[in-house]
């Protein structure tokens, strides 16, 4: 479906909301998904990789993968998704009041967001770390050289937070310089309105990858926090909680068991063991508590494809993706020493 723009969304929500919330409190978040025909998924502001918009209305990314995989968990169909375009500033409000039904957004797993926010992070689909980029030619080979700097970062984020406290502790006297909107950011950093630009690693290559000349720019070595990225919901709804966790799960899963787009019709004929037959809904009834179909994973992995595919695609070194090396990260496979792990389909 085409782009639902909710660009600075604040106090003025959708008028619509205090007429359906009545009718809305009565159904669980499924039935008025089905009902309404399609997935409410909230994204960001167009960033190759994670969420990118063609001239024709159409999005594709890591991020609007994990939309996709939860639309196709429930309708069997990919494109059952209106995704919605909000700012850092008012996304967990736009969540919080029912205008989305999940969130896929580069959005950091905190205890601050997972208690006080009414949201409900639903598993970790990317690790990430914030950084900053500067500019090749002023040389600097760390962030200690950036004392007194003016650095160009999104307000109402963990990213302005960190870089006050990291300043704080090593006394380098940041100067931050604060945007709304990530295009507006990056722009004012391009065009030397800030000394650097700070955001997690993998922002920071989305970035430098829309640049015109990508190579001018360097990110700096030094991560100086944890971020765990990942969709969220809201809270109350314990079985929307699952769906959206345990198709994210179904990503990992797959690629562990050797499950792909490519094979999975092969390997749901004649599944190679006991899990893999579960897992794509041969054997069992693994689906009932969930309130989907016996085939809702194998439908996510013909349609979307499993976790290394979706990485390769758009966050790995492949043709049109934004050059992020998986392999020796925590985003590889728990297998292959990464922090990739699903539970058990059992």
């Amino acid at each position: 479906m085409k782009k639902l723009s909710l660009l600075g969304l604040g106090l003025g929500l959708l008028a619509g909301f205090s007429v359906t919330v009545g009718t809305a409190a009565a159904q669980s978040t499924l039935e008025q998904i089905k009902q309404r025909g399609h997935l409410r998924c909230q994204v960001g502001i167009p960033s190759p990789g994670f969420y990118v918009l063609d001239q024709n209305g159409n999005w594709s990314g890591s991020d609007v993968s994990i939309c996709r995989a939860v639309a196709t968990a429930i309708f069997g169909d990919p494109l059952k998704v209106e995704f919605q375009s909000v700012t850092s500033a008012v996304r967990f409000t736009a969540l919080a009041n029912g205008e989305s039904d999940m969130l896929s957004r580069t959005a950091t797993w905190t205890l601050f967001r997972d208690t006080q926010l009414g949201l409900k992070f639903a598993n970790i689909n990317f690790y990430d770390g914030q950084g900053f980029m500067v500019k090749k030619s002023l040389g600097l080979k760390s962030t200690k050289e950036l004392k007194g700097a003016t650095v160009c970062v999104l307000t109402g984020t963990t990213t302005e937070l960190n870089m006050t406290d990291y300043s704080r502790t090593l006394g380098l006297d940041l100067k931050p310089i604060v945007f709304e909107d990530n295009n507006v950011r990056d722009q004012t950093y391009d065009q030397g309105g800030c000394d650097a630009v700070t955001n997690d690693k993998s922002g920071l290559a989305s970035t430098r990858a829309k640049f015109a000349n990508p190579n001018d720019h360097v990110i700096l070595p030094e991560t100086i926090s944890k971020e765990p990225l990942g969709p969220a919901v809201r809270n109350g709804d314990d079985q929307w909680f699952q769906i959206v966790r345990w198709s994210v799960f179904a990503l990992i899963a797959a690629e562990e068991y050797g499950v792909n787009s490519k094979n999975v019709d092969q390997m749901k004929a004649s599944p190679p063991n006991p899990e893999v037959a579960r897992f794509l809904g041969v054997e069992g009834e693994l689906s009932k508590g969930l309130g989907l179909e016996k085939d809702w994973a194998y439908n996510i992995i013909k349609h979307v494809g499993n976790y290394g595919e979706v990485y390769e695609k758009y966050m790995g070194e492949g043709p049109g993706a934004i050059g992020i090396p998986r392999a020796g990260s925590q985003n590889a496979l728990w297998t292959e020493g990464g922090l990739m792990y699903a539970p058990p389909f059992r």
